[in-house]
């Protein structure tokens, strides 16, 4: 495989910081309901929760960026226009998923009256007002999008091991280092 057909060095960095931190996250993020209600350990973990995703939310923003700028190898020309458009879809949905669950998660926060303290230091107060119907869709939103990413991480993975494993067609070291 040659440079060309791979993916760079940034754009292989973003990729596995954010698959490992994203995991992260969202294991984080199922195991809040582990911490009673009203207590300060769930209070301070919900904000550590919400403030990490605000970081990630910064890394995804620089991984569009950095791929906008430097667009992905090709596909080899051998493989099927319907699996090139159910790779693209796939992608399109992670990025949606990336883009939609901090953003859906930070918009909750501030139609509810505890805002954010961000890192459990810094206090940002909510600039909506409090909305128990409308922070009830944006946290749904946010749940669904948990969902339908670990799905959609579990079929990436899954496929990478296809590619590497049985099909082993090169295709899952376009994202190696």
């Amino acid at each position: 495989m040659t440079p060309k057909d791979r993916y760079d060095r940034t754009a292989v960095l973003l990729h596995w910081f954010l698959a490992a931190a994203l995991l992260a996250q969202i294991a984080f993020g199922w195991i809040l309901d582990e911490f009673a209600r009203g207590t300060p350990a769930r209070a301070a973990a919900v904000n550590l929760h919400k403030s990490t995703g605000l970081i990630l939310a910064l890394f995804i923003v620089l991984r569009i960026v950095w791929r906008r700028r430097h667009p992905p190898p090709a596909y080899p020309a051998a493989m099927p226009p319907r699996q090139v458009l159910a790779v693209r879809a796939g992608h399109l949905l992670l990025y949606v998923c990336m883009v939609g669950m901090p953003l859906s998660g930070y918009l909750a926060s501030n139609f509810s009256r505890h805002g954010i303290n961000f890192l459990n230091r810094v206090p940002l107060p909510p600039w909506g007002p409090d909305n128990k119907a409308l922070y009830g869709i944006l946290n749904g939103t946010h749940d669904v999008l948990a969902i339908l990413f670990s799905i959609l991480v579990a079929g990436h993975i899954l496929l990478a091991i296809y590619h590497a494993l049985i099909a082993r067609d090169g295709l899952s070291t376009r994202m190696s280092f």
